[in-house]
């Protein structure tokens, strides 16, 4: 992560916290041994440039958690250097610390955007920039990438959705629940949480499904798991969708929600094909 700043001082307070077991790993054309200082030595230098008002460059380096636990200050150190290099920052004042807090360790860098010569740095798609650097450093010394960490997310995740489809479909097919009631309890004694998600106005607006660490919106699993799918399997009674058709309305876990005319609509015909197919059972006609 990176952005210019304007206000150094707080930030780099922030980054010299103790009680984060700050230690400074890197620096280049600085004196100072505290924030206040460090800050000051930043101004002297950023006097030569009143026109640019972001005038510190901020930035984020975080390891895994895996490499970091086996990362020492020395490594950590070159891991800084050599992402000052990418970005072409050598000739500038800068400081990093390294942070420990809630067992990830990150580095807070911070650089002068102003230069000796009173020119600031060009700061365009600096996030960008400085997300390629990163990659860079972390391929240059055998560390995880983040392209590596979304790779084994995105696995992660197909895997859950997988499950998730299969387990949603067993239950259509096998359990029939009556109800949206009933789904969602059945789905909960396989471990997946169904969660209505509910607006403003009180109007059901599909579900979320929390499973293995995962929460998302039914329509991320699979096209088949919007609300309005999962209605389309759901044996109603008669009686109760006649009711839910004209209020527009329904039961669901002891509350009455409101629902779009679509859905009414869509529960209205799984009735009526429910229906037809008896009848049809029955040898009648129709």
């Amino acid at each position: 992560m990176g952005k210019s700043i304007s206000h150094t001082g707080a930030s780099m307070g922030y980054g010299w916290d103790e009680e984060k077991e700050a230690k400074v790993v890197y620096r280049e054309h600085l004196a100072g041994d505290n924030p206040k200082e460090i800050t000051q030595e930043f101004k002297i230098i950023q006097t030569q440039n009143q026109r640019c008002k972001k005038n510190t460059m901020s930035f984020v380096l975080s390891p895994t958690i895996k490499d970091g636990q086996q990362l020492k200050n020395k490594q950590l150190t070159e891991i800084t250097r050599r992402f000052v290099k990418e970005m072409k920052l050598q000739e500038r004042q800068t400081i990093a610390f390294v942070h420990q807090d809630k067992g990830h360790l990150h580095i807070h860098l911070y650089v002068n955007r102003i230069g000796f010569d009173g020119k600031a740095y060009k700061d365009n798609f600096i996030g960008k920039r400085s997300q390629q650097a990163a990659e860079k450093v972390a391929q240059q010394m055998g560390l995880t990438t983040v392209r590596e960490v979304q790779q084994e997310r995105l696995n992660q995740i197909q895997n859950v959705l997988q499950e998730l489809r299969q387990i949603h479909e067993k239950v259509l097919t096998e359990m029939k629940p009556k109800d949206f009631d009933q789904y969602i309890r059945y789905m909960k004694q396989k471990d997946i949480e169904v969660i209505p998600s509910i607006n403003k106005s009180n109007q059901l607006q599909g579900f979320r499904f929390e499973y293995k660490g995962q929460n998302l919106k039914g329509s991320e699993v699979h096209r088949s798991m919007s609300m309005g799918r999962i209605a389309e399997h759901i044996d109603f009674a008669k009686t109760a969708s006649q009711k839910i058709v004209k209020d527009n309305s329904l039961e669901l876990l002891g509350k009455t929600v409101g629902i779009s005319p679509n859905i009414a609509a869509t529960i209205a015909k799984r009735v009526i094909k429910i229906g037809i197919k008896k009848t049809i059972g029955l040898g009648m006609e129709i």
